[in-house]
């Protein structure tokens, strides 16, 4: 399974799905947006989203952290 995340400094969402990962020990590649060139890219592959973190699994995007809870089967909260 390849899990890319796009996030950004000081987000707490963007916090709470990289923890939820981690304690599933699954791998995942993070895109920090505050890169100008991360940036661009994320508005041309997720032109309709504005918030982080965005969840992409095996290039499918699946949300932000709540639906990676779901996705994952975790309780949200």
């Amino acid at each position: 399974m390849e899990i890319e995340i796009f996030t950004g400094p000081g987000c707490g969402h963007c916090a709470r799905a990289k923890a939820l990962l981690d304690t599933r020990g699954l791998a995942y590649t993070e895109r920090d947006v505050s890169d100008p060139d991360v940036r661009r890219e994320f508005a041309e592959r997720l032109p309709r989203e504005k918030a982080i973190p965005q969840i992409l699994i095996d290039g499918e995007h699946i949300g932000g952290c709540e639906d990676l809870e779901i996705r994952l089967g975790a309780q949200a909260g």
